[in-house]
């Protein structure tokens, strides 16, 4: 397993960052860095497999470090932004500020190999397949919803699934009911 590059705009911060990784005894090694051109000096020498930074680095942006980071290579973006949404693959984000149990449960899915970046698929459990008769009665209520309220198809396909969510029911039994509304 690679090392830990961490980067963030007051050396403090990431001091303290080092501190928690090291303390989880996650990864064995991790250094500092006070700029991108200086993680990717170290990315060059190093065999490192987790950049740890925030959006903005002294010298560049973590949209432009990202794209001269050697394949494999993935980022831990430590962000404000809620509503930032990372361009690539390779990029998860954490929000601030966080409490250090976040900070290692993300790293932990992060380490190489035991997963497939951070996220281990679910074993997916067959979906029961719905017989014609079933069907063609969700067909018959959505086809009621968009004569009757004027939806959309996706609309009614929509208004029949979260009626049946919010009512702990089937979406057989949720077309029933809106059949039986709506036959009077």
């Amino acid at each position: 397993m690679g090392c830990i590059l961490i980067s963030m705009p007051r050396y403090e911060d990431a001091g303290h960052i080092q501190r928690i990784v090291s303390r989880s005894g996650i990864w064995e090694q991790s250094f500092i860095c006070e700029s991108g051109n200086e993680m990717l000096r170290c990315a060059e020498d190093r065999d490192v497999s987790l950049v740890i930074c925030t959006k903005r680095l002294p010298d560049m942006g973590y949209e432009e470090l990202s794209t001269y980071l050697p394949a494999g290579v993935n980022m831990l973006l430590l962000t404000k932004d809620a509503g930032l949404e990372p361009f690539s693959s390779n990029i998860i984000k954490l929000l601030m500020p966080f409490k250090s149990d976040d900070l290692i449960d993300t790293l932990r899915m992060l380490i190489p190999g035991s997963f497939s970046f951070g996220r281990r698929a679910k074993p997916q459990k067959p979906k029961p397949q719905r017989s014609d008769e079933e069907k063609k009665l969700i067909e018959k209520a959505k086809v009621t919803l968009m004569d009757r309220n004027g939806m959309t198809e996706p609309e009614a396909f929509r208004y029949i699934q979260k009626t049946s969510m919010d009512m702990g029911r089937t979406m057989i039994e949720s077309a029933q009911m809106i059949l039986m509304l709506n036959s009077e």
